[in-house]
């Protein structure tokens, strides 16, 4: 009896495995290279087109004639720091940078402390027309500052409070307040309420919960409204000329309105007052921009 042999059938190609890319292919979420080199060049566009005219302004500051804008060229002969000199030396620039610390310092404490305090009770609490209360506050952004102008001088006039620092913090907290309440109270509604539960059962008042759990917590959303009641205070002009009238107390911003007169304009004098008045904004930015960007984005999440 003979016997044969059966030889196996050959095993079929395996199926590539799927997990295994194939070639020229890009996993999920990667980015060619392409892409990454337009991105990278949009936001370097971005970035010149944003600092070229603070370049250009610290670049005609160094002009020692009030017409080398008309002529930026020959800036580059003839490059000097008189006119800062001149400025910090010969004009009350410190007078002004006093009063504009002041007033917008004052501003951020009082507009924080109430905007905070707003945002927490709307977000926590139910009363009576609380939502209604909200939209209040934002309608009174829509009134245009020409309108607002007389009744507001009419009320510091009133209270003795014309040509006063405090007269025009109020003023500046009027219009800092609303937007400041709108950001605390959607940062608000971000912390958990269980937070305010934990502190009543520790024993903690409304005001304690308030101050030693909450405020903690809430401040990147703190940051956020501190420095835009900050340079809110810091660059106006129309409620400070109408509101302060001694040349001593005047900000910087209406200072620098004292280059320019009827028939003349000092341009090379208000190019050097400009980047001066840009430090103690780009110093006070400096301190809070560690919590400005999670401020905004969390503030959004909720209405």
């Amino acid at each position: 009896m003979s016997t044969s042999t059966v030889t196996p059938p050959a095993p079929a190609d395996r199926p590539a495995d799927d997990k295994t890319p194939a070639r020229g292919s890009r996993r999920r979420g990667e980015v060619s290279p392409l892409a990454k080199l337009t991105s990278h060049g949009v936001l370097a566009v971005a970035s010149l087109i944003a600092l070229f005219p603070v370049a250009w302004l610290v670049f005609l500051s160094l002009g020692p004639d009030k017409d080398d804008y008309l002529r930026p060229g020959g800036i580059w002969g003839k490059m000097t720091l008189d006119n800062y000199s001149f400025v910090l030396q010969n004009t009350n620039f410190f007078d002004w940078l006093k009063s504009s610390l002041i007033v917008s310092l004052g501003t951020t404490v009082i507009g924080v402390l109430v905007a905070a305090t707003t945002g927490y009770a709307v977000s926590r609490m139910r009363f009576p027309g609380y939502k209604k209360f909200m939209w209040v506050l934002l309608l009174t952004q829509m009134f245009p500052v020409a309108v607002l102008m007389v009744p507001m001088y009419q009320i510091l006039s009133d209270l003795r409070l014309i040509d006063t620092y405090l007269g025009l913090i109020l003023v500046y907290c009027s219009t800092a307040v609303p937007y400041c309440a709108w950001l605390m109270k959607g940062y608000f509604d971000t912390i958990p309420f269980e937070i305010d539960e934990a502190g009543r059962v520790d024993g903690l008042t409304p005001i304690g919960t308030f101050l030693r759990l909450i405020l903690p917590l809430a401040r990147p959303g703190l940051a956020v409204a501190a420095f835009y009641s900050f340079i809110t205070a810091f660059g106006e002009v129309a409620f400070a000329t109408t509101f302060m009238l001694d040349d001593e107390k005047y900000t910087l911003a209406v200072g620098l309105q004292s280059f320019v007169s009827e028939h003349d304009a000092q341009r090379n004098l208000m190019a050097a007052t400009a980047v001066l008045i840009a430090i103690p904004v780009s110093a006070f930015f400096y301190l809070v921009q560690k919590n400005l960007v999670t401020g905004l984005t969390a503030g959004g999440t909720k209405g």
